[in-house]
């Protein structure tokens, strides 16, 4: 493999106007967030608002690594608490027939090292990653105009989303018979109706690595890789993922590996273009912790609500060795902290800074 390119701060390029962009991205943000909070009577997130499993376990940093990927929170080989959140990228609760992209949101606990801005009194390093490689949108004024679709979809009739998620199913199934996807129909509902528990998940933004640039992507190593090629059929069964979660969390729990994709060309490894994939010929993915889920339940409806609540998540919690880079990374900054903030107003539960699992409320133990 190539030698990974050192991490400077000109390799951001700010856009004049970004700062005009993010307004419209916090407007957006938040006509999702009122449209669906005089719904609920409740805010949930203005996006991956449907969660289907939060599950505790533990992430171990490696020992040995050599010295490009001893970078950050995985400089020194150690052990942390870990919650594990498994959602779907829509910002209204749907039934799980619309088909849509599984993202997980790790939250890793006790972290100490110099924090990033406005995250100085947390203890975490949060990762948000989705599955599927790439991001849909080059660039903030991409994103801005598809979160502008989604807002204007927000709470339109379940019925019509279950059926169009049919219809574009099908166009995108035919895509992938060929070897080709499209983003937009995955994200508009199109998705394969994948396990997460056998997906494979992407930070698609990329991130400082200590001295260097990475991407992240969690890996299911434990007998979960089994359900890669598995499907939910969800007819008849508005939240078939969370049962199906807790049906094999609750026997087998789960194993995954956390690996990093260095940037070796900044040509063909972009940092601002997040829809760019990059070349896993020239650069692999490489396991640096591996994270253990022990059988539990994952969701427990009374008690995984609060836990909801609780929980905030933002690629801009962590250290200032992962300090998120690109502009659609920069955009995610200021909204995503306008989303938490307008949900914890809204439902009375200022959202803090988790410092132990024994915090959160707890699910019945499984059997």
């Amino acid at each position: 493999m190539a030698n990974p390119v050192p991490y400077t701060p000109d390799m951001e390029t700010v856009e004049p106007d970004e700062a005009e962009t993010v307004r419209g991205l916090e407007e957006q943000f938040r006509i999702i967030l009122e449209t669906t909070s005089q719904d609920y009577g409740h805010a949930v997130r203005s996006v991956h608002a449907k969660g289907h499993g939060i599950a505790r376990g533990t992430l171990t940093v490696a020992d040995g690594l050599p010295p490009e990927l001893a970078q950050g929170l995985f400089a020194t080989p150690g052990r942390y608490e870990a919650i594990l959140r498994i959602s779907t990228n829509a910002g209204d609760i749907l039934d799980d027939s619309v088909r849509l992209s599984r993202g997980v949101a790790l939250k890793i606990l006790g972290v100490e090292g110099e924090r990033l801005p406005e995250s100085e009194g947390d203890g975490t390093q949060d990762f948000l990653m989705v599955n599927g490689p790439a991001f849909p949108a080059p660039t903030p004024e991409k994103f801005l105009a598809n979160l502008k679709l989604l807002a204007r979809t927000t709470d339109k009739a379940e019925g019509a989303k279950k059926a169009l998620s049919a219809v574009l199913r099908t166009f995108e199934a035919a895509l992938e018979a060929v070897g080709s996807q499209s983003t937009t129909l995955v994200s508009l509902g199109g998705a394969r109706p994948v396990h997460p528990l056998g997906a494979t998940y992407f930070s698609q933004t990329p991130f400082r690595y200590g001295d260097y640039v990475a991407k992240f992507q969690l890996v299911p190593i434990s007998t979960i890789k089994d359900y890669a090629d598995e499907t939910i059929n969800a007819t008849g069964r508005p939240d078939a993922i969370r049962e199906n979660v807790n049906e094999v969390l609750a026997v087998q729990g789960g194993t995954w590996e956390l690996r990093v994709q260095l940037c070796t060309d900044l040509e063909t490894m972009p940092v601002e273009d997040p829809t760019v994939v990059w070349d896993e010929e020239a650069s692999q993915f490489r396991t640096v912790a591996t994270l253990n889920v022990p059988p539990q339940t994952a969701w427990e409806n009374g008690v995984s609500e609060s836990v909801e609540d609780a929980l905030f998540f933002s690629p801009w919690r962590g250290l200032a060795a992962h300090r998120p880079l690109g502009g659609v990374n920069r955009a995610r900054k200021d909204t995503y902290h306008m989303s938490g903030e307008y949900r914890a107003k809204f439902n009375g539960c200022p959202f803090h800074d988790i410092r132990q699992l024994s915090e959160l409320p707890q699910a019945t133990a499984a059997e």
